[in-house]
């Protein structure tokens, strides 16, 4: 999964980005808000972090640019701003969820992973595809009731699938969704990613669609 994160805070933007990345997330890290309008405008994220007091362009006004855009990631704003007229704005400019700081990041996590959830249309935190389990509230797969050990990117692969699945989702947005936009990306990354998948969770379960590129195959 990846985020966008928008922070403008030297110590706070990085620790934030850190701690999201040991939680196997791919994290963008923009510090103004005129960046942070591009990329939310012409990237692919799973979901965004939002800082209300940015410089260049304030926070409210670049979510706002993201919906008049027709963009619908979802969107969790994090503000020192506790107030109740703050959050109002906040809400109405299109956020869904509001986190004010000083927070833990376990809770950040958390609210992240259900927004993300949520918004690929899954109300319970557990999913399931055969014998394949994925709790999202504690981001662990399982298969047959045991946890599967994976390495950060075969978990962004394989919760990509999971949140969509039975639904092909092209090699492109695969890639775009699971590598950061500064990553230097091999063009045979995913492949072998896929194939380790495969080792771990048995080969049924992943088809690839020629030509167009993967979904996980519940059936059976």
């Amino acid at each position: 999964m990846r985020i966008l994160l928008v922070e403008d805070d030297p110590d706070l933007g990085p620790a934030i980005a850190k701690a999201l990345r040991d939680d196997n997330f791919a994290v963008d890290l923009a510090t103004n808000g005129v960046d942070a309008g591009h990329l939310g405008e012409t990237e692919l994220y799973d979901a965004a972090v939002l800082d209300l007091g940015l410089p260049g362009k304030d926070g409210l006004s670049v979510l706002q640019g993201w919906r008049a855009a027709k963009r619908a990631l979802p969107v969790l704003i994090l503000t020192a701003r506790e107030a109740w007229s703050d959050k109002v704005a906040g809400f109405k400019a299109g956020a869904d969820d509001y986190l004010l700081k000083p927070f833990r990041f376990e809770e950040l996590v958390m609210r992240l992973r259900a927004l993300i959830r949520r918004s690929a249309g899954h109300a319970q935190p557990r999913l399931e595809c055969g014998p394949l389990a994925l709790d999202s509230q504690l981001g662990q797969f399982e298969l047959d009731g045991l946890p599967i050990k994976l390495t950060a990117f075969e978990w962004r692969v394989l919760s990509q699938l999971m949140l969509r699945k039975g639904a092909i989702i092209e090699r492109l947005e695969l890639l775009e969704r699971v590598y950061e936009g500064d990553a230097d990306v091999d063009s045979n990354s995913l492949e072998v990613i896929i194939g380790r998948l495969r080792k771990k969770i048995g080969a049924g379960l992943i088809e690839t669609v020629r030509g167009r590129g993967y979904r996980l195959v519940c059936e059976g």
